[in-house]
């Protein structure tokens, strides 16, 4: 009886779970993701890919980190307070103090609050070299995310390029079905060979065959930048397409002066220098005293009370200073300055190298944003004109007065011209990007 009534119980549980599984599968719960297509702009997908990277994540791990260490470090400058008890038993001899010469009593009890403090170059040093630190982890957040920035306008000024690419392939090979049936029909009333009818299907089939390849190329664009946007595959999302908007590029003098001030490496590979210094300091410290105090205040008696047995008090307090002054190790100071000297020159050339990459950087990446500026007037105009070529030919081929060759061609150019004016304005976006890594937002 009890196994029927079991199997009855797990046939009516799966029976409940399967269809809460099925409810959540078809409202969008059960993959985490939205319900409603997600609207995205550029400012949208950034602020995404942020909580979501784990490369700028572990960036601002490292920021916490290094402020915690800051912490740690200061509170070892400062007195340090505790309590401890205690009871100590010793094995008696017939005498009040027992077997032990060191004890004060059979029965020992300790209940105290101690307050200690340590005073040394060591701990002063080792302070400023978390301040060092902490500066050289921000700096390197700010390099990871403007190194994120880059990545997440190719992608997301990659995939509004894809779109329009795979709307361009469509139209032309809508246009191309068009070609293809007019010719049909002339060559049916004897007006153009069946050569003619040939060319266009060819066309046809190369314009089909590019449609699918652009398609693919954008739904693969989509998944790279899904990945980046959003915690979990979800591609019930469009993009605001600003790619018509050209933003000013400032002048090159501008730039300078915002490099000078907000690059993120320098500020990175200046930090790096300053922290191998300060490792230098906290090993020279090696070399110098410290002084430690302790304070104790409450019992040290052979009785847990405030007085004994004769009523004396044995509540009070005790100090205890010790200097510590370094004679002998045997050179492990030494090879410490010595690490950290080591440490300290490779900074100072990797410092050197980083400012000449950033001029290098500087001087091509604003080349680049100013070249792909340019062009992009140019690359409107050449579509713009590829457009009405199209246009204009496949008008004088109905009037007898153009090839199927010439039709194919115009084709073809129109499809090379907008994607070059679409990759222009990708390049143009990007090209900001790596610029602004160098001189911040402007």
């Amino acid at each position: 009886m009890f196994p029927v009534l079991q199997i009855v119980c797990v046939a009516v549980f799966l029976v409940s779970f399967h269809s809460t599984l099925l409810s959540q599968l078809s409202s969008g719960q059960a993959s985490g993701s939205p319900a409603d297509t997600v609207s995205l702009t550029l400012a949208d997908a950034l602020e995404r890919a942020k909580a979501n990277s784990p490369q700028f994540q572990s960036a601002v791990t490292d920021v916490g980190l290094a402020r915690e260490n800051r912490i740690q470090a200061r509170a070892g400058l400062l007195p340090g307070v505790k309590y401890s008890t205690g009871v100590i038993y010793t094995q008696p001899n017939g005498t009040p103090t027992g077997v032990f010469v060191s004890s004060n009593g059979v029965r020992e009890y300790t209940s105290e609050g101690v307050g200690h403090e340590t005073i040394g170059p060591a701990e002063i040093a080792d302070y400023r070299r978390t301040a060092a630190a902490l500066a050289l982890t921000q700096a390197n957040s700010e390099v990871a995310a403007r190194g994120l920035t880059v990545t997440v306008v190719q992608n997301f000024y990659g995939y509004l390029a894809a779109q329009s690419r795979a709307a361009t392939a469509q139209q032309l090979m809508d246009e191309a079905q068009s070609f293809l049936t007019k010719t049909q029909q002339l060559e049916e009333g004897g007006e153009v060979a069946h050569s003619d009818v040939v060319k266009a299907q060819i066309q046809m089939n190369d314009l089909q065959r590019g449609r699918d390849q652009s398609n693919l190329a954008a739904q693969n664009a989509k998944l790279a930048l899904a990945v980046l946007v959003f915690p979990n595959i979800f591609q019930d999302f469009t993009l605001v397409s600003d790619l018509s908007t050209v933003p000013p590029l400032p002048a090159a003098d501008a730039i300078q002066k915002m490099a000078e001030t907000n690059n993120a490496e320098l500020k990175a590979a200046f930090a790096a220098l300053e922290v191998a210094s300060k490792e230098v300091s906290v090993a020279w410290a090696g070399y110098l005293p410290s002084l430690s105090v302790d304070i104790f205040y409450g019992i040290d008696a052979n009785q847990y009370a405030t007085y004994n047995r004769d009523g004396m008090h044995n509540l009070g307090y005790q100090g205890a200073a010790t200097l510590n002054i370094p004679v002998w190790n045997w050179g492990a100071t030494q090879s410490k300055v010595r690490q950290a000297q080591l440490r300290r020159d490779l900074a100072k050339v990797e410092l050197g190298a980083a400012q000449r990459i950033a001029m290098a950087n500087l001087r091509s990446f604003y080349a680049e944003a100013e070249t792909a500026h340019l062009h992009l007037d140019m690359l409107q105009r050449t579509a713009d004109l590829a457009a009405d070529s199209l246009r204009l030919t496949t008008l004088r081929y109905q009037s007898g007065e153009a090839t199927a060759l010439e039709v194919v061609d115009a084709q073809n150019t129109l499809a090379a011209a907008r994607n070059n004016l679409d990759d222009g304005q990708v390049r143009y976006r990007v090209a900001l990007a790596n610029l602004q890594t160098l001189t911040g937002p402007f």
